[in-house]
């Protein structure tokens, strides 16, 4: 299959104050694939993924997305983004939470209906629907804001940390969506911490300290430094626990 850069970083750079969170970000994604970016807590891949969503600015470089440089307000309804922390009106119902993202993201009538239904039971919250967010454990709320994020079936799905927190044998079956997603066309960029899920990316970018350290192939990373392991890779590559 032919690909083409979905996204693009050219040096890309944030400060936060004095404070240095990314530096020197050159980075391609390409369409209909699952990248993913490992490092450990503070290494800057939140703050990356927020930069490539349009809901920060670099401080230096230029970060583009389906070719349009960002921050473009205009491009909100072409991404799909979940934050690590769950962006959900606790008063309201599942139903009222997904009805009102999907009229943001300007779904109406049968679609509307069709794709709450579709997504609300790829997370397994169907039985749930008419319950108020704020019933909801962190699980399950994790799984709800999967669901908005999938919604409008946006041609870029960013997942900051989308499995924290869900059960094995569910995380499996989001995976298994993902990948065909990708197959589809949709480009899925992800930060996990989990080594399976790292193996499962076609593509992965370790970060350290800010850095983007190695991209490759699970398998070229492995092969490159002589590792069992992407934990082992990361490690050689440079990287530090977390």
């Amino acid at each position: 299959m032919t690909r083409t850069d979905c996204i693009r970083l050219e040096s890309v750079g944030r400060n936060f104050g004095g404070k240095t969170v990314l530096e020197g970000i050159t980075l391609a994604v390409n369409e209909s694939e699952i990248f993913g970016l490992l490092g450990p807590s503070g290494s800057g891949k939140t703050t990356l993924v927020k930069l490539i969503a349009g809901i920060d600015e670099a401080s230096a470089g230029d970060v583009y997305v389906l070719g349009e440089r960002m921050p473009k307000l205009a491009q909100l309804r072409r991404i799909g983004y979940m934050a690590q922390s769950d962006a959900l009106y606790a008063e309201l119902t599942a139903r009222e939470n997904m009805e009102f993202f999907a009229a943001l993201y300007g779904l109406a009538g049968g679609r509307r209906k069709k794709r709450i239904g579709e997504t609300i039971e790829l997370v397994g919250l169907t039985a749930h629907l008419n319950r108020p967010v704020r019933s909801y454990s962190g699980g399950m709320k994790r799984r709800l804001s999967l669901a908005i994020a999938l919604l409008h079936e946006p041609p870029v799905l960013l997942l900051d940390e989308p499995t924290v927190g869900i059960d094995p044998v569910l995380r499996q079956s989001i995976w298994r969506e993902l990948e065909s997603l990708a197959r589809s066309g949709t480009t899925v960029v992800v930060t996990t911490h989990v080594m399976d899920e790292a193996d499962r990316c076609h593509r992965l970018g370790l970060i350290r300290d800010g850095r983007l350290i190695a991209v490759g192939t699970p398998e070229s990373m492995k092969r490159e430094t002589g590792s069992a392991t992407i934990e082992q890779a990361f490690l050689r590559y440079g990287g530090a626990a977390g």
